[in-house]
């Protein structure tokens, strides 16, 4: 008789095999290991991200569907399920209001982060739920300067300086261990993601096939490039 991956325990996340594993959970990121690649890097001064974007012919662009601004000095790349995301995303976007409200201050980049693993790892201890299938790369500059947190599933956060997710993360890690310095300038910190990608990538990657978008210290304000831009970014490298 054929028999579950999950032998059983995988039929409710709030049941623990064995082995003292949620197996939805690891579902779930296994739902991010088969996504886009997602890429973003930061200085002491600034912050890239960049993803993978699938393209087609007959696709209309109506902007990215891998790269999120959740306030202007906060963006989000994401690998996994697109629709899981716009639901947290949508939540970060209000609690960064509240929280100028109540405050009459800006979200700090590890506080949008920890509401966000937060809403995640309810969902990996209630009955009747999933969890979201899909992994988020949060940065951006606030008062403490430029910050990168990686939240996966499971609702767990790590900071790095530079990381990738998705289908291509281990090559993408790989290239990234060997090419960044901690003293990197904003001009090499720019084409750092856009390089990854085309090492992964090789002649697919074009204007269409990649979405790349800047945070930097000049005016802290989130912006995603435009075709052109890509283009003339492209011809950099």
């Amino acid at each position: 008789m054929f028999q579950q991956a999950g032998r059983g325990y995988d039929m409710a996340i709030t049941q623990f095999s064995p082995e003292g594993r949620l197996f939805q959970v690891e579902y779930a990121i296994e739902a991010v290991r088969r996504g886009t690649t997602a890429i973003v890097c930061r200085n002491k001064n600034s912050v890239v991200f960049a993803v993978e974007k699938k393209s087609s012919e007959l696709a209309l662009s109506i902007g990215s569907e891998k790269i999120f601004k959740i306030d202007d000095h906060i963006g989000v790349a994401i690998a996994g399920l697109t629709a899981d995301a716009r639901v947290l995303i949508d939540r970060a976007r209000i609690q960064a209001q509240i929280n100028l409200l109540s405050y009459d201050e800006k979200i700090s980049v590890k506080d949008a982060t920890l509401h966000i693993c937060e809403y995640k790892q309810a969902f990996t201890q209630n009955a009747g739920v999933r969890p979201f299938g899909v992994s988020f790369l949060v940065a951006g500059i606030d008062s403490n300067g430029p910050s990168l947190y990686l939240t996966d599933p499971s609702g767990a956060m790590w900071g790095y300086k530079a990381f990738a997710i998705g289908s291509g993360a281990n090559e993408a890690r790989t290239y990234l261990e060997e090419h960044y310095k901690d003293d990197i300038n904003d001009e090499d910190l720019k084409l750092l993601p856009l390089k990854t990608l085309k090492e992964l990538m090789g002649d697919n990657l074009n204007k269409n096939t990649y979405d790349i978008a800047f945070i930097l210290k000049d005016d802290v304000k989130f912006k995603l490039l435009s075709n052109e831009e890509k283009e003339d970014l492209l011809k950099k490298i």
